[in-house]
Order: structure tokens, then C-alpha cells, then sequence
């Protein structure tokens, strides 16, 4: 229990640190483009956070596998330079002693991506595209910016003076949108009002702007005439209840649905989705024999062959997740091909490191 303890703490230690730091680059890198789309008036930057936090499960799918995989290969790459494992061995902890010992936190890893992969992944990433999609389909005070001009979508412009506290009511409103006509003729319809509420109809659903004292104009590109419209209430439609379109791609249906549909798209990604935690113990069997140096040559001798074997397994799975989508490889050959060889490339390179040992 000792040497369990010792040997899974180094690997858990040494894995957290490499995690952490690939998760501080890559959700730094996703969060600088949400902060950019907050910044042009996109998105509120108050859902921000959330953003980040739903993107984490997705984030951990990918990131876990191989930093277990660095885990074992620095750490034990320590431990051998150290002649820590030539003592183990020699107080009679075999290889296959060593390979028991490092599969059982290889289980723990397993079943966290696997959750991450099969469950709050997928629902992660449906939420926020749900929550972007609602953010950017009607005109929020949350996200207008007094003084300045910003673009909605559907030709629709607008621009506000000022906001009061608890940004409830607009003053100085302007928007510009582009409309048709029965006829079809486009036409540009501007409002401008001294002041503005957003309200919610409770029986439909949809979202307005009521507007207050401002005038309303039609003007047709090329003619020399223009509609105008005085008004002392004037209410616009930003958005309806029902426009908010289903989330029918495969990357965010729930792994249940994947079961039960048929098409090749979802098989493609139930595979991929189920691949993610299989990579952990095929990687951790990887890891064992490469992690083996000799003193002379430092613990980083075997690191990038190793990185890019990594990068050859992940590359071939990503190119049978797109073979298999587009119907190019059968779904019943899919990607288990692929494990298996890695799979046997472990295996023998466990049973070469072994009878090199007793040599």
C-alpha cells in the first residue's frame, strides 16, 4: 500500500499540473473570442462565466487522456533516473507488479472522462449554444452599449443615448432595420424615440420594445419620397418565442438519442464519444515501456516520440469520425480497428521492456 500510495500520488500530482496548465491556455484562448464577441455587442459579458463553465466537461475530454499520459511517462521517467524503479524491482516488485499499481488511478481517469465525454460534454455544450443563440436572437439590454452603434442580425441596427441604473429604460432610441414591402420592394424603416422599455408578452411569448414620443420613417433607396409616422407608443417585435430554431446536429443530442438513431453522422459520433475514455488505458499501456530511460540519457529521451504517438492516435481517430460521418467507412469497422492496433503496439512494447529487464 506503501508504494501504491506513492507511485498513484506522483502520477496524480504530476497529472494535475500538466492539466492545469493545458486548461489555462486552451480556456484562455476560448475566452479571449467569447470576450471579443461581448466586446462587439454580441453577447452580454455577464454570461461569460457560465459560458466557461458549461465549456469545461469538453474542455477535460480531451485533456485528461493525454495529460495522464505525460503523467506517467514524467513521473516514472523520474523515478527511473532516480533508480527508484530498479530498487522496486529488486526488492521484488515485478513489471507486472508496477503495470496492476498504475491501472488502477487508469480506472479513476477512465470513468471521469468518460463522464465528461458521454454525459456533461454534450450537455455543456448544448446549453451554451442554447444560451448564445438566445442572446442573439432579440435586442437585450444586457448587451446594448449606450453610444454606440450595434449590429443584431436581419439587417436591424441600433443605437441608444443613455441607460439608467438598472438598465430598465433606454433614452435617445434609433433603430434602422431593412424590411420588404407586400409587393417585395425593399425598403429601410428608421425609429427614432426619446425613450424605450423592453416588455414580454405573457400569452405568446415574444419579446418587445415598447418605444415612447418619436417618429417613424419608410424610406425606399432611389425614390424621393418617405413615409413618416408620429407616435406617442410605438411597440416593435424584437423577437418570438418560437424562432428559437431545434439543436438537431449530432455534437449536442444526448448519448441516449445517439443509441437510438441510425444515420451515420450519430454513429460517427457515439464512437468518437465512446473512444475518448478507451484512449486512457490504451495510452496508460503506452506509457509504461516509453517511460523507461536510462540515467544517461535525462527523463525527457522518450518525451516527443511519445507526444507524437499521441498525436498519430488522436489524428487517426479524428479521420475515422469523419470517414464514418460521411458514410466513406463503415460504422460497423468505425474506429475500434484503430484502438486495437495501438492496443497490441502496447502490449508488445510491455513484453519487449520486460524481457530487455530479465536480460
Amino acid at each position: 500500500m506503501i508504494i501504491f500510495r506513492y507511485l498513484t500520488r506522483e502520477i496524480l500530482i504530476t497529472m494535475s499540473a500538466v492539466a492545469g496548465v493545458l486548461l489555462l491556455v486552451i480556456m484562455g484562448s476560448r475566452f479571449i473570442r467569447y470576450f471579443t464577441t461581448a466586446a462587439e455587442g454580441d453577447i452580454p459579458a455577464s454570461i461569460l462565466g457560465t459560458l466557461m463553465l458549461f465549456h469545461l466537461p469538453g474542455f477535460l475530454e480531451l485533456i485528461l487522456p493525454l495529460a495522464f499520459f505525460l503523467a506517467i511517462l514524467l513521473a516514472y521517467g523520474q523515478l527511473y533516473l532516480n533508480s527508484e524503479i530498479t530498487v522496486l524491482v529488486a526488492c521484488g516488485i515485478s513489471p507486472n507488479r508496477l503495470l496492476q499499481v498504475t491501472m488502477l488511478p487508469t480506472v479513476l481517469i477512465t470513468i471521469l472522462v468518460g463522464l465528461c465525454s458521454l454525459w456533461l460534454g454534450p450537455s455543456g455544450a448544448r446549453y451554451n449554444e442554447i444560451l448564445i443563440e438566445e442572446q442573439q436572437s432579440r435586442l437585450d439590454f444586457s448587451v446594448l452599449a449606450p453610444g454606440r452603434f450595434q449590429d443584431f442580425g436581419d439587417g436591424r441596427t441600433a443605437y441608444i443615448e443613455d441607460l439608467n441604473s438598472n438598465r430598465t429604460r433606454m433614452q435617445g432610441v434609433f433603430i434602422s432595420e431593412r424590411q420588404q414591402r407586400d409587393d417585395g420592394t425593399p425598403e429601410t424603416v428608421v425609429t427614432r424615440a426619446s425613450s424605450g422599455y423592453q416588455t414580454v408578452d405573457d400569452e405568446t411569448g415574444s419579446r418587445f420594445l415598447v418605444l415612447g414620443d418619436g417618429e417613424r420613417y419608410s424610406v425606399e433607396p432611389g425614390r424621393s419620397q418617405a413615409e413618416r409616422l408620429e407616435f406617442d407608443i410605438y411597440a416593435v417585435r424584437l423577437s418570438r418565442a418560437a424562432e428559437m430554431s431545434d439543436l438537431e446536429d449530432v455534437e449536442y443530442l444526448p448519448t441516449q438519442e445517439l443509441m437510438i438513431l441510425n444515420s451515420a453522422k450519430s454513429l460517427a459520433q457515439l464512437q468518437w464519444r465512446i473512444s475518448l475514455p478507451l484512449t486512457v488505458p490504451i495510452l496508460a499501456l503506452l506509457a509504461l515501456p516509453l517511460a523507461k530511460v536510462n540515467p544517461r540519457q535525462g527523463r525527457f529521451a522518450k518525451l516527443l516520440p511519445a507526444i507524437f504517438l499521441h498525436i498519430s492516435y488522436l489524428s487517426l481517430l479524428l479521420a475515422a469520425l469523419d470517414a464514418i460521418g460521411r458514410g466513406v467507412l463503415p460504422a460497423i469497422v468505425g474506429m475500434w480497428p484503430i484502438h486495437l492496433g495501438y492496443l497490441l503496439l502496447g502490449l508488445w512494447l510491455t513484453r519487449r521492456s520486460q524481457l530487455r529487464g530479465m536480460r
